[in-house]
């Protein structure tokens, strides 16, 4: 019998490489298992598709259902009233999002700060994420919405569009400064070390070495976060704005049907699914570059 002779790896280090036939044969074998599990993933959907496809007519109240619902002739009529309203949406994120960014990380630093001097700042922080990760965003904008234009102040400083964005940006830099404070934890305290020894003071090491690296490695989080935002705009409504969400339920009242709430959802998706994939595609890559 033939004996199997070692090959080095390329790399020189001595360690022994499998067979190159050995090899070729696991590669076919992987990409067998990758076509099979496809093949299993594609019938299980196209069943599934199918079932529901089939089955979901057949319930008694279906064509009730398909008329309030799914009426083509009312989303022809609203779909581009739906569009315009939605360009508030866009505005409001637009406006919101680099002042939850900044606000985020300045919250992140003073959760960072290891000063003694600075410990009120840290104590600020700690309570600002505490309050507005645990008070839910919808109630944070009614006592925001509601309560500062309560006040009596004049225009345009009791405008829903002003205090809305307040609320959102009160409640979504408590997540996004976790996120970078997480990224901020994520340095190795050597780096820290390092740069203490060659002379750099703390806010020296904080914005020329920390933040880089940090800031790079939670953006894909952070985009998941920003995805929230896009849709928790839509929340805005019941303080007064005349966005997508609003224009759908005054569709929905003019029309007594339901559809164009379903407009407004294939609008939202038409954003948020896009962003998703680029957030799940930047985290792949992200764990690729670790691995």
């Amino acid at each position: 019998m033939g004996t199997i002779v070692e090959q080095e790896s390329p790399a020189g280090d001595g360690v022994a490489s499998p067979p190159r036939p050995n090899r070729t044969r696991r590669a076919i074998r992987e990409r067998r298992m990758r076509r099979r599990s496809l093949a299993i993933a594609a019938f299980s959907t196209a069943a599934v598709a199918a079932a529901l496809v089939l089955l979901v007519p057949m319930a008694p109240g279906w064509d009730k259902v398909r008329t309030v619902f799914f009426n083509w002739e009312v989303m022809a009529k609203t779909f581009p009233k739906l569009l315009s309203a939605f360009t508030v949406d866009i505005m409001i994120f637009a406006w919101s999002a680099p002042i939850i960014a900044v606000w985020g990380l300045v919250i992140a630093l003073f959760r960072d700060a290891r000063s003694p001097a600075l410990f009120p700042l840290r104590l600020f922080a700690i309570a600002y994420n505490d309050i507005f990760r645990g008070v839910p965003v919808i109630l944070v904008i009614y006592l925001i919405g509601f309560g500062v234009p309560g006040l009596g102040l004049p225009r345009p400083w009791n405008s829903p569009y002003l205090w809305g964005t307040v609320a959102l940006v009160l409640s979504y830099s408590a997540y996004v400064a976790e996120v970078y404070r997480t990224g901020i934890d994520s340095i190795h305290e050597s780096q820290r070390s390092a740069a203490k020894s060659l002379g750099l003071t703390q806010a020296d090491i904080m914005r020329y070495v920390i933040l880089p690296q940090a800031i790079r490695r939670v953006i894909p989080a952070n985009m998941n976060n920003f995805i929230s935002l896009q849709k928790d705009v839509a929340l805005l409504s019941f303080i007064g704005p005349i966005e997508v969400l609003r224009q759908a339920g005054v569709q929905k009242s003019l029309l007594a049907n339901f559809t164009p709430y379903l407009g407004a959802a294939i609008i939202f998706l038409a954003v948020t699914i896009p962003a998703t994939r680029l957030a799940d595609h930047l985290i792949a890559r992200q764990n690729r570059a670790r691995s």
